[in-house]
């Protein structure tokens, strides 16, 4: 079962913080207090994993290197002739990242080795040795 297990105590203190979060802001920004409100379902299962975990889940730094290398190949090009050209252009600009970045270690993530440990410790016997 790949569920992970919620403290009282992190769920508590996210709750509490949202509190304080929305006596702060919602008269300033509404949009944004009920943005979080609505996705509070989706976000209190992230409370369950450690730091370390949490960190390479929602860190967006590599994607975003992702994102900027391929539309540093797409825009220069006003169009392409045909879907399979476009395709073939980021299947190269694709493999070309893969090379060059960190592979079989987490992809270069930053903090991969911290949450691979952690991984180990709250789902053990799942990663090989």
């Amino acid at each position: 079962d790949m569920r992970p297990i919620y403290t009282a105590a992190t769920v508590q203190a996210a709750e509490l913080a949202m509190e304080a979060f929305s006596e702060t802001w919602n008269a300033k920004a509404p949009g944004a207090v009920l943005a979080w409100r609505n996705a509070w379902e989706d976000f209190t299962p992230f409370l369950a994993f450690t730091p370390e975990i949490r960190k390479v889940i929602y860190t967006t730094n590599q994607i975003e290197s992702i994102n900027y290398q391929l539309r540093k190949i797409t825009k220069t090009r006003g169009s392409f002739p045909s879907d399979e050209a476009a395709i073939k252009l980021v299947y190269l600009g694709i493999r070309n990242i893969e090379t060059t970045r960190g592979g079989e270690l987490g992809t270069g993530t930053q903090g991969w080795h911290q949450a691979l440990n952690a991984f180990a410790v709250q789902f053990p016997n799942r990663l090989p040795l």
